[in-house]
């Protein structure tokens, strides 16, 4: 099975871990500790909270301020665009700021929102069925 682990430096890993919880994401606690806390949307994909201490060990680069920088951002699909709000709510109710406006199209909705570090993350509803009939439609 292929995977994806993101490792993302944060301030306070246990209030990022928290934040997380609260979007839906669950703990694995073999690769959690002290240091960092390892957190799974799904079987592939894993983000790893690594204290600012714990992730400059191995590489030691300085370290950019994810609400000051713009910085790659990550998007997960949900089922509905209740979840998406649900998850949005809950969101900020444990830390999250949402930063823009709602993103609609006729087939996708969308809205963001920043984590307690700075870090992006959209909020999908994608009607893939929808997508792709507009796709095959004719321009003109």
């Amino acid at each position: 099975m292929k995977q994806i682990f993101i490792n993302i430096t944060v301030s306070d890993p246990e209030k990022s871990m928290q934040f997380y919880l609260a979007l839906g994401f669950t703990i694995n606690p073999l690769f959690t500790d002290e240091d960092q806390k390892c957190m799974v949307w799904s079987d592939s994909i894993y983000i790893m909270l690594q204290s600012r201490q714990f992730s400059n060990v191995y590489l030691e680069k300085q370290k950019m301020d994810a609400r000051r920088y713009q910085i790659p951002s990550f998007t997960l699909q949900v089922e509905s665009i209740e979840i998406v709000n649900q998850m949005m709510e809950n969101g900020m109710a444990a830390g999250g700021i949402e930063p823009v406006s709602v993103f609609r199209e006729e087939f996708m909705f969308l809205r963001s929102i920043e984590d307690p570090d700075g870090y992006l993350w959209g909020i999908m509803h994608l009607e893939l069925d929808r997508f792709i009939a507009l796709k095959k439609t004719p321009q003109g």
